[in-house]
């Protein structure tokens, strides 16, 4: 198979100022959570609706992704899923929002996910732990010793003494309390939270100019809204301060507030994507949030262009390696196409068809590491594809329209892990849509 390298030391995008709401489009994603670390880049772990929608319960294979100037995301890859959890429901899904915090050299990564079949009466909070903020996570066991009712929506904060505390909250029920220096076990009891309005689900924690915020789902009839409250301490007492996140189009919602490089940022997710009202096709998105002199926070206005950039970024192409469609083995209707505007001056085109494939080989990895595949594609309605890596599914993309099938601006990325030697394969299936296939190209993270 041809290959070409990218010789260029690197490019400057000439980028859009702003980015782009829903901000991530190859997969579905829900429950934002958003941490700055010490690298100084904002992660956001979300959870992840399979798709086709099945609802929650097919929630699984959690990714990361990561930026450091609001516009240009990546996709940090899987870092666990249900098949990892030894103690977890033989049926595998209900992998629900999860959370992370770093203290003393290591990242902790909190997840809910039932131990039975009977899976609403048998949550469980999971850990996975890592030295890397996204990659290299190992799961942990869960923590012991809490209620299995409602027990989603784990939250960890770490206040500015270094004093962790941890909260979860379903059903109506908020419930919060200290963890001890392992960051695994619970320190005393946990308490009922008071004071909250119409509380339904999805806890957030946060501090700012030295009040402590508590975000929080309510009950609003198929389409929850985020409300707050504030205190002067991590457990309370707590005010309820009003609602500062509208209805998104989503019977849930789940949000973050965190700040980044001098700017606040409020995390939720909608169905703009997807565009259905079946299942959970959900995907997170991002908007400024403002907050009054007295530190109430002011409504945040949900945009469809999202945020603006906060630096210029530069993108080495150094070590990227360029694989062109028509170059790859193809199978069912898939066909080959002249076409001046493309890369190489073809496409391959037909890859709207389920039984259709192309199939890149030999794919050489030096050592087992991230790769994150771009997609080249143009495409019109709702179109996808499905991308299976070494014979292993990783579940669908979402090949967003480009306007006509003519036109190659549109690409969808995922990041995975390759093997070390040259037999690695990845193969792009058609589902619906009709989707054109100019390129991909492969670039190491690691």
């Amino acid at each position: 198979m041809a290959t070409r390298l990218f010789y260029c030391l690197s490019i400057l995008f000439s980028q859009n100022c702003f980015s782009q709401n829903p901000f991530i489009t190859s997969i579905y994603t829900a429950d934002p959570s958003a941490h700055v670390w010490a690298d100084g880049r904002l992660y956001v772990y979300p959870s992840h609706d399979i798709d086709p929608a099945k609802g929650c319960d097919l929630m699984d294979r959690y990714h990361v992704f990561s930026t450091d100037d609001m516009v240009n995301w990546r996709d940090e890859g899987e870092i666990l899923n249900a098949n990892q959890v030894s103690w977890g429901r033989k049926e595998g899904g209900f992998m629900w929002a999860p959370d992370c915090v770093y203290k003393n050299g290591i990242y902790y990564f909190y997840f809910p996910h039932p131990a039975g079949t009977d899976w609403n009466k048998s949550w469980k909070i999971g850990m996975a732990t890592s030295k890397k903020p996204a990659s290299d996570f190992k799961p942990a066991g869960y923590i012991k010793g809490l209620s299995a009712n409602a027990m989603i929506d784990p939250c960890v904060f770490v206040d500015t003494d270094g004093k962790a505390y941890f909260y979860y909250g379903g059903g109506g029920v908020c419930h919060g309390g200290k963890l001890k220096d392992n960051m695994m076990e619970i320190d005393g009891e946990m308490q009922e939270i008071n004071g909250l309005v119409d509380f339904h689900e999805a806890t957030w924690v946060f501090k700012r100019n030295g009040i402590y915020y508590l975000t929080y789902a309510d009950n609003n009839p198929r389409e929850n809204q985020l409300r707050y409250a504030t205190g002067s301490s991590p457990l309370g007492p707590w005010t309820y301060r009003g609602i500062y996140l509208g209805p998104t189009g989503c019977d849930t919602d789940q949000g973050s507030i965190v700040e980044f490089k001098g700017k606040w940022y409020a995390f939720y997710h909608n169905k703009a994507l997807s565009n259905t009202g079946k299942g959970n096709l959900r995907s997170i998105c991002v908007d400024i949030v403002n907050f009054n002199d007295d530190g109430t926070m002011q409504m945040v206005e949900q945009t469809k262009s999202g945020v603006a950039s906060v630096g210029t970024k530069v993108i080495s192409t150094k070590n990227a390696v360029k694989y062109e469609a028509e170059n790859a083995t193809m199978g069912g209707k898939a066909t080959i196409v002249n076409d001046t505007s493309a890369s190489g001056s073809k496409y391959v085109t037909n890859m709207d068809l389920a039984d259709s494939y192309i199939e890149f080989k030999n794919i050489k990895a030096k050592r087992k590491g991230r790769v994150t595949i771009n997609i080249y594609h143009s495409g019109t309605s709702y179109s996808r594809i499905k991308l299976v890596v070494n014979g292993i599914d990783c579940s669908y993309l979402n090949s967003l329209p480009t306007g006509d099938t003519e036109n190659f601006k549109g690409h969808t990325y995922f990041t995975v892990h390759l093997s070390p030697g040259k037999n690695n394969t990845i193969k792009l299936i058609g589902v619906n849509g009709n989707t054109n296939i100019d390129y991909i190209t492969l670039t190491p993270i690691d």
